[in-house]
C-alpha cells in the first residue's frame, strides 16, 4: 500500500509539473502564474519554520517587503543585474532574519510570536520612512532586465519559465533540508523540545538557523515579486501580509510539503477572481473559506488527504 501511495504522489508531482510547463499555453496569465510562484516559495519557508520546527512568526511580511525593497532598490538605482538583486535581496532578508532570530527565540509559544510581531512593525516604520522606498507611493518602475546580462527578462512567458525553475529549486531545497539529519532534530524538536536539550542538542542554535533559513527564502519570494510586477509597497511589509501566509499555510496543510502550494494557489486565485467583483469583499469571503477549513478540515486540505491515505493503509494492512 505504502509503494503504491508513493507511485500516486510521484505521478501527481509528474503531472503537476507538466501542467506547470504547459500553463503558458493553456490560455493562463504568465503574470498571475509567477506571482502564485512567488506566494508558493513565500508559504513554503513559512512552513519550513511553522510546520516543521514549531514557531509560529507573525513578522514574516518584514523578510518579503525588506527584501522585496533592497532588490527593487539595486536594479533600479545601482542598474545592478536581477540575480545580482535578488542574492542582494536575499542576504539582507537573511541578516534581518538573524538578528531577529536571536532576540525572538529565547521565548516560546505567544510570546515569540509577539516579539516577531513588534519588529516586523518597526520595519513597517522604517521602510515607510527611509528615502529610497519611496514611502506610502513605494518603489515603483523596477526594470526586468537580463538574467546573467544575457537572457532578457521583458518577456513575461521566459520570466515566467525562470520563476518556475527557482520554485522547483526551492521547493527541492527544503525537501532536502527536512529530510536530512538536521530537519530531524527540528521535527524532534517541534515535538518534544524537552527531549531534545535531554538527549545535547543546542536547540536554540538549530531553531537560529531554521530561522535564517526560513527568511533568506521568504527573502527569495518578495526579491522575485519585485522583478516579476516591477514594484515593491508597504503592503509587502504589511502585518496583513504575515496574515495572508499563515492563512496559505493553515487552509494547504502545516508540515506537508504540497499544502503550503495548494493553500497559495487558493488564497492567490480568489483574490484574483473576486477581486473585480466583490472588491474589499473579497478579504471577507477567504475569512469564511478560512474558517470552514479550520472547523471541517483541521489538518488542512493536503493534510486531511494524507490522513484518509493513511487511514486507508492500515486498513488494507490488517
Amino acid at each position: 500500500m505504502m509503494n503504491k501511495t508513493n507511485k500516486i504522489i510521484g505521478v501527481t508531482y509528474a503531472v503537476l509539473l507538466a501542467l506547470a510547463l504547459l500553463a503558458p499555453f493553456l490560455g493562463l496569465y504568465p503574470v498571475f502564474l509567477m506571482k502564485l510562484l512567488c506566494f508558493a516559495i513565500f508559504a513554503c519557508a513559512f512552513n519550513l519554520l511553522l510546520g516543521f520546527t514549531g514557531l509560529l512568526s507573525f513578522g514574516h511580511a518584514a523578510f518579503f517587503g525588506s527584501a522585496a525593497y533592497v532588490t527593487g532598490y539595486f536594479i533600479k538605482m545601482q542598474h545592478f543585474t536581477p540575480e545580482l538583486g535578488i542574492l542582494i535581496g536575499v542576504v539582507a532578508s537573511g541578516l534581518i532574519g538573524l538578528v531577529v532570530g536571536m532576540v525572538a527565540i529565547r521565548r516560546q509559544g505567544i510570546y515569540f510570536a509577539m516579539i516577531t510581531l513588534a519588529i516586523a512593525q518597526m520595519i513597517y516604520f522604517v521602510c515607510l520612512q527611509v528615502p529610497f522606498t519611496g514611502g506610502e507611493d513605494g518603489l515603483q518602475g523596477v526594470p526586468r532586465g537580463a538574467l546573467l546580462g544575457l537572457l532578457p527578462l521583458k518577456s513575461d512567458t521566459t520570466l515566467y519559465y525562470v520563476v518556475l525553475a527557482v520554485f522547483i529549486a526551492v521547493f527541492l531545497f527544503i525537501s532536502r533540508i527536512v529530510h536530512s539529519p538536521f530537519g530531524q532534530v527540528l521535527k524532534m524538536i517541534r515535538e518534544n523540545e524537552p527531549r531534545a536539550i535531554s538527549l545535547g542538542y543546542q536547540v536554540e542554535r538549530y531553531k537560529l538557523l531554521a530561522f535564517v533559513l526560513s527568511a533568506a527564502l521568504t527573502g527569495l519570494a518578495g526579491s522575485l515579486k519585485t522583478v516579476v510586477m516591477g514594484f515593491a509597497t508597504l503592503s509587502d511589509v504589511h502585518w496583513s501580509m504575515s496574515g495572508e501566509v499563515i492563512l496559505m499555510t493553515l487552509l494547504g496543510g502545516v508540515g506537508t510539503f504540497f499544502g503550503p502550494v495548494l493553500g497559495s494557489g487558493i488564497v492567490i486565485g480568489l483574490q484574483n477572481l473576486l477581486a473585480d467583483k466583490v472588491g474589499s469583499w473579497v478579504t471577507v469571503i477567504i475569512g469564511v473559506i478560512f474558517v470552514m477549513c479550520v472547523l471541517t478540515f483541521r489538518k488542512g486540505v493536503v493534510g486531511e488527504l494524507q490522513a484518509y491515505l493513511e487511514r486507508r493503509r492500515r486498513a488494507a494492512a490488517k
